[in-house]
C-alpha cells in the first residue's frame, strides 16, 4: 500500500471542484482510497473506523459507505487499488520486438518493486495477522489483487507463446503464471518480511536475484531451454 500526502485539511474535499474530466465521485472515491492504505498501515485494521478515514479524507462517513459499503470492502479495495497502481496493464504488454528474456526481467523488475516496498512489507505483515485470516480478508485481498496480476500475465504468456518464443502446453499457462512470481519471491521477500538484516537492500542482489529466477522460468518453457 501507498503512503501519499493528504488532501488538504482546511478545504474540505467536498467542496473543491473535480476539476475538467474527473467526475467529483472519482476524485472522492481515490482521496477515500488514499485515506485508508495510510491509516490501515499506520494503525492496522482494527485500530481505524470508518469515521477516522472519512475524516482524513476530507468527505462524509455517508459518502465513504456510498463508495464502499463497509470497512472489510474498503480494506480489499484500497489493497487492490495499490496493486492496480503499481501494476498497471502496460506492465503486461506483449510488447513482441522486445526479446522474452528481457520482457520477463521487465515484469520481474515491476512486481517485486511493488511487493518489496515498505509499504507492501507492512501490508503483507498486516494480512497474516490471526484478524484478518478471521475475517477472510486476506482470501478476498487475493482474489482482487494476485490473481489480477497473474491472469494478466498469463495472457502475456499466451502471446508469447503463440510467437514461438515459449514452449507451455494450454492447461499448463496459469500455473506457469503462478509459479513465476513464486520464483520471483523466493527467499529474499521471506527475508524482507521477517526483517532479516540487509534483506533486499542491496539492488545488485535484487538484481541478481530477479535474473536468476527468469533464467530458471526460461529453462523450464523457453523454446531454446538455455535461459538467455
Amino acid at each position: 500500500m501507498s503512503s501519499r500526502p493528504a488532501p488538504v485539511a482546511d478545504v474540505p474535499l467536498e467542496s473543491r471542484t473535480a476539476g475538467p474530466g474527473r467526475p467529483k465521485d472519482l476524485v472522492k472515491r481515490a482521496a477515500i482510497l488514499e485515506a485508508a492504505e495510510r491509516m490501515f498501515l499506520q494503525q492496522g485494521y482494527e485500530g481505524v473506523s470508518m469515521d477516522q478515514i472519512a475524516a482524513e479524507a476530507g468527505v462524509s462517513k455517508l459518502t465513504v459507505y456510498s463508495h464502499f459499503g463497509d470497512k472489510d470492502t474498503l480494506f480489499t479495495e484500497a489493497a487492490a487499488a495499490y496493486c492496480e497502481q503499481q501494476m498497471p496493464a502496460s506492465v503486461f504488454e506483449p510488447a513482441p520486438d522486445t526479446a522474452i528474456r528481457q520482457r520477463l526481467i521487465e515484469v520481474a523488475e515491476a512486481f517485486f518493486t511493488m511487493v518489496g516496498s515498505p509499504e507492501a512489507i507492512a501490508g503483507h505483515r498486516l494480512l497474516c495477522t490471526p484478524q484478518m485470516v478471521e475475517k477472510r480478508l486476506a482470501q478476498r485481498f487475493w482474489q482482487s489483487g494476485p490473481v489480477r496480476v497473474q491472469a494478466a500475465f498469463a495472457a502475456l504468456l499466451r502471446r508469447r507463446i503463440e510467437t514461438g518464443d515459449l514452449e507451455i502446453e494450454d492447461a499448463g499457462v496459469d500455473t506457469a503464471a503462478a509459479q513465476f512470481f513464486v520464483l520471483l519471491k523466493g527467499d529474499l521477500h521471506q527475508r524482507m518480511v521477517f526483517d532479516c538484516d540487509g534483506a533486499g537492500d542491496c539492488a545488485a542482489q535484487r538484481r541478481a536475484h530477479l535474473e536468476a529466477s527468469v533464467t530458471m522460468f526460461l529453462r523450464a518453457y523457453g523454446r531454446d531451454r538455455s535461459g538467455r
